[in-house]
C-alpha cells in the first residue's frame, strides 16, 4: 500500500488511484485495497469542486442525479457519512431505471470507501434494501 499512500501524501491523486487499482486487480478480495481505491476515486471526483456551488445545484434540482451524487461525495469527505448515505438512499427512492441504478451503484462505492465493517454501512445497506423493495 506504500506507493498508493505515498502518492496521496504527495497530493498525486491520479497516481494513488492507479496504485490502488493495481492492488485490486491483483487481489479483488483485498478489502483494504478496495476501500483505498474507492476513497482515492472519491478524492479524484471531488478535486476542485466548490461545496457551496454543489449544494446549490443539488438543492435547485433534487432529481439531478449528478448533483446529488456530488453532494453525497462531498458529505462523505466532510465526515457526514450518514448524510451522504441518506441522500443517495432518498435518490434511489425518488428515481427509476438508469437514474436509480446509478444512484444505487454510487452508494455501493461509498459503502466500500467507508468499509463494510462500519456500522453506518450496515445501516445504509438496510436503508438501501428498504428503498429498493
Amino acid at each position: 500500500y506504500a506507493p498508493a499512500q505515498d502518492a496521496l501524501a504527495a497530493g498525486d491523486i491520479d497516481a494513488a488511484v492507479a496504485e490502488y487499482q493495481k492492488l485490486v486487480d491483483s487481489n479483488p478480495a483485498d478489502a483494504e485495497a478496495v476501500a483505498g481505491l474507492a476513497m482515492a476515486k472519491l478524492l479524484q471526483r471531488t478535486q476542485g469542486v466548490d461545496l457551496d456551488e454543489a449544494r446549490a445545484a443539488a438543492a435547485a434540482d433534487p432529481h439531478d442525479v449528478d448533483a446529488q451524487i456530488m453532494v453525497a461525495d462531498l458529505d462523505l469527505l466532510g465526515g457526514h457519512v450518514e448524510d451522504a448515505f441518506a441522500r443517495l438512499v432518498d435518490l434511489v427512492r425518488r428515481t427509476s431505471d438508469k437514474d436509480r441504478d446509478r444512484a444505487r451503484e454510487h452508494l455501493v462505492t461509498l459503502f466500500a470507501a467507508v468499509g463494510n465493517e462500519d456500522p453506518r454501512v450496515l445501516q445504509g445497506r438496510q436503508a438501501l434494501a428498504s428503498a429498493l423493495f
